[in-house]
């Protein structure tokens, strides 16, 4: 169970500062607000899983969208009253929308009874905790965040290349320990002429191969719903999994997790790895089995790995992955940078907007639920409530 406390929509911090929003921002706030003038409807309420709350009450992911939101005059806010593992048709009911974070599972007892709800905002790419087929039966759409999370994740795993090539961490240590002699027992690797492949080229693989070309690497990858085509500017040959597996120096995961790829990565995969390579995952903890990749890193069969997600997460204080000197372990959270923060809710903003104003919103993962006739209905009753 997730830790956090009940929490209340007060809570939500309070700010004046759309002066200082970018551009994109101000013209949604502007056109939302211009609309308002006019309305003489209720407002538009927007929830907000519990997990965008601290323990403490404060905002988790601050940014610019949460100040616009909260000048948007005809809409209301508010936190779900508590957390719990599976929403409940009881936290959403009464909202039009929903933006949901990381821990709660959206399943079919979700939308028991629901004939309100229009969709749901995921602030990032992962909806695995997401029953998209009972979510589109339902009349309720997804919408996901690609372009916030595409640069952000793809520095992270070039981060992680580099810190992991250059053994950053063990001279970090023996420098601040004063240890000078020591350091030069601990070379790094060269990235030119290596082969760098990734399981996945498309939002963020294909930023990561963009970002990675100046460092003179060979670039394969495995995605069997991409073509050629669609990575040859960023030079990357597509290749069976194996052959990724077998010729990779440096091999990342940006794959989805879903039913095909949870465990996609165990002990035999892992063995067809060269024993000098490095296995970085920035996706989600559940794609590699993570008993074998202990194992693996513990016998030699690979030598290293950056790993920013965990099977279980918060992962273990126990769990042996933290303790292992040839590991870099973030707590999913190199995602989160400044760029981050402003678009994610940049473009959960402009969603809402959209979706007001009655148009397709962008990042709609399911778009068929757009044309049912059930869903029109429903978005109509809406636009009529708040007009």
């Amino acid at each position: 169970m997730n830790p956090y406390e009940k929490v209340v929509a007060s809570q939500i911090p309070c700010s004046s500062a759309s002066q200082a929003l970018p551009t994109v921002l101000q013209s949604s706030y502007k056109k939302a607000n211009q609309s308002a003038v006019k309305s003489m409807g209720r407002k538009a309420r927007i929830g907000f899983t519990s997990d965008f709350l601290d323990k403490e009450g404060k905002f988790v992911l601050p940014g610019p969208g949460v100040k616009l939101l909260e000048e948007m005059s005809d809409v209301e806010r508010e936190v779900f009253s508590e957390f719990l593992p599976e929403v409940t048709p009881e936290q959403i009911k009464g909202f039009d929308m929903v933006i949901s974070r990381t821990f709660p599972r959206w399943t079919e007892r979700s939308f028991i009874e629901n004939d309100r709800l229009l969709s749901i905002h995921r602030n990032g790419v992962g909806y695995d905790r997401i029953d998209v087929p009972t979510l589109t039966n339902a009349g309720v759409m997804l919408c996901i965040t690609p372009a916030a999370v595409r640069r952000p994740v793809a520095i992270a795993i070039i981060t992680f290349i580099l810190a992991l090539s250059t053994r950053l961490l063990i001279k970090h240590q023996l420098t601040s320990e004063g240890r000078w002699s020591e350091v030069t027992k601990y070379h790094g690797y060269g990235l030119i002429g290596k082969t760098l492949g990734s399981i996945g080229v498309g939002n963020i693989g294909h930023e990561m191969f963009m970002l990675a070309r100046p460092f003179g690497m060979k670039h394969i990858a495995y995605d069997p719903y991409i073509t050629q085509e669609a990575v040859a500017d960023v030079e990357v040959k597509l290749v069976d999994m194996d052959t990724v597996l077998i010729e990779s120096d440096f091999l990342s995961i940006s794959c989805p997790l879903n039913e095909n790829t949870r465990r996609l990565i165990g002990e035999k995969e892992l063995r067809k790895m060269k024993k000098t390579a490095f296995l970085i995952n920035t996706a989600r903890g559940p794609i590699i089995d993570e008993a074998g990749l202990t194992k693996a890193l513990q016998e030699g069969w690979l030598r290293g790995a950056g790993i920013d997600v965990f099977e279980q997460e918060p992962t273990p204080s126990d769990n042996p992955l933290l303790k292992l000197d040839n590991v870099i372990v973030t707590a999913h959270a190199m995602v989160f940078t400044e760029e981050f923060l402003t678009s994610v809710w940049e473009i959960i903003v402009k969603q809402i907007s959209q979706i007001m104003h009655g148009e397709v919103p962008e990042g709609l993962v399911n778009r068929e639920v757009w044309d049912k006739p059930e869903f029109q209905t429903k978005l109509e009753r809406f636009q009529e409530a708040i007009n």
